[in-house]
């Protein structure tokens, strides 16, 4: 089962816990913005600037668009709760991610800038993890020892 995945939790609620949140660790700027595919929390914590990317689901998913086991056809009322409520259970997993990166920074466990290295946003307009993983997948990066 995903993590709250039958939440009431507005989508609109937990962007605005989102916020609160990040203002209350210090976090200043804050920006949002939402299309069809993903969504988008922007905010700046003292000199950097971070970037998540919230992807949602496609409307048209047969999994919003037929009942869990398939054999039936959802309304169309159905079917966009079915969207929305995968939607709310997103959202309330990225509050969870921010806040227990925000935590761990918190409790001294890593600093601000180990736990949000991938997000932050480099001059180019790219996040860190946009200039990594390329190379990651393609295993080229250098050898680890210990």
């Amino acid at each position: 089962m995903r993590y709250a995945q039958r939440t009431k939790v507005s989508s609109e609620k937990s962007r605005a816990e989102i916020e609160h949140m990040l203002c209350r660790y210090g976090a200043t700027r804050f920006a949002y913005g939402i299309d069809e595919s993903r969504a988008l929390i922007g905010f700046q914590f003292k000199s950097k600037q971070i970037r998540f990317v919230l992807p949602l689901p496609n409307r048209a998913d047969k999994r919003f668009l037929y009942s869990h086991n398939g054999r039936r056809q959802r309304t169309e009322a159905e079917a966009y709760e079915a969207w929305a409520q995968a939607c709310r259970q997103l959202w309330r997993a990225l509050v969870l991610c921010i806040k227990s990166k925000l935590e761990s920074v918190e409790s001294g466990i890593e600093s601000f800038e180990v736990a949000f290295l991938p997000y932050v946003v480099l001059p180019d307009g790219k996040t860190v993890a946009d200039h990594v993983l390329p190379a990651l997948e393609a295993n080229q990066l250098p050898q680890l020892t210990f």
